[in-house]
């Protein structure tokens, strides 16, 4: 269950192609072969309303946030982070050439106790996927 959100400043539209951008990220996150197909989400949240650092209106940030289920190993979830990480990075490394752009991932465990789930794709991906 890794849900990976995105919250990016309302400049940053028209300047990122945010689909591109997440399915960028969920085929990263296929890649590292640490999670189930039908389990994937990645999404981004436009957000309207901000102040970042000295308030210049050409500064952008994304803030991007991995929650997995509990379980992992620590290196793993860190590869996973790195792997993540370095892709937008790369994809985003225009906004890199002025400063009045953030990047930043932060990746959390979520509590199987404190978690419901149900999933209807998981039986038909894995179906296809036993094939």
């Amino acid at each position: 269950m890794p849900h990976f959100i995105m919250e990016y400043s309302a400049n940053l539209e028209g300047r990122v192609d945010m689909t591109g951008l997440c399915r960028h990220i969920r085929q990263t996150m296929m890649d590292t072969d640490a999670f189930e197909t039908g389990a994937v989400r990645v999404r981004a949240i436009r957000c309207d309303h901000y102040a970042i650092a000295d308030e210049l209106p050409e500064n952008g940030f994304i803030d991007m946030s991995l929650r997995m289920g509990a379980g992992r190993p620590e290196e793993l979830r860190k590869e996973v982070g790195e792997a993540i990480f370095e892709a937008a990075g790369t994809y985003l490394a225009a906004l890199f050439e002025t400063p009045h752009f953030a990047l930043s991932l932060e990746i959390r465990e979520i509590s199987p106790a404190l978690s419901w789930k149900k999933n209807a794709m998981h039986p038909r991906l894995r179906a296809k996927e036993a094939k």
